[in-house]
């Protein structure tokens, strides 16, 4: 078909396909652990942060997705006993995310998983190549996001 060729070409469908499969691919080996990439992300940022600074709207505007995005993935954890919501002290409107104890368990495997498929990438590509990709693709934001404020 005509169009194959017009997306083989096209930068901007051939980044989004690749993010799927990754996505996707991610996915599959968390599937292991009961999470998807998302919930893998939160439990990787509630491992890191100190305790109580993590709010919803910080993973959301971290991971560039939206707060109903990150509404159900903290429903998805909690449901799982791997993340407790908890009022905030200081702002009694806003809620703080806390690791379980199996959450911090779970955290540390999947983080386990997410920092082996790095190896792996730069190993069969190379470290050097996956940080110009890096760079490029960062590049690659800038030039998009101009795109909306121009709009």
């Amino acid at each position: 078909m005509r169009i194959e060729s017009f997306l083989e070409q096209s930068p901007v469908f051939q980044v989004s396909r690749v993010a799927r499969r990754m996505e996707a691919a991610m996915n599959g080996l968390l599937a292991a652990e009961g999470v998807n990439l998302l919930e893998a992300l939160v439990l990787a940022a509630l491992f890191f942060e100190k305790r109580g600074a993590v709010k919803p709207s910080y993973l959301a505007e971290t991971f560039q997705t939206t707060r109903g995005n990150v509404s159900h993935c903290v429903s998805s954890l909690e449901a799982k006993g791997l993340v407790k919501r908890q009022i905030d002290a200081e702002d009694a409107r806003g809620v703080q995310l806390v690791l379980q104890p199996l959450g911090r368990r779970r955290a540390v495997r999947v983080m386990g998983i997410l920092d082996r498929t790095q190896r792996e990438l730069e190993q069969r590509l190379g470290a050097g190549e996956v940080t110009g990709m890096l760079e490029q693709l960062a590049a690659v934001a800038a030039v998009c996001e101009g795109w909306v404020t121009r709009g």
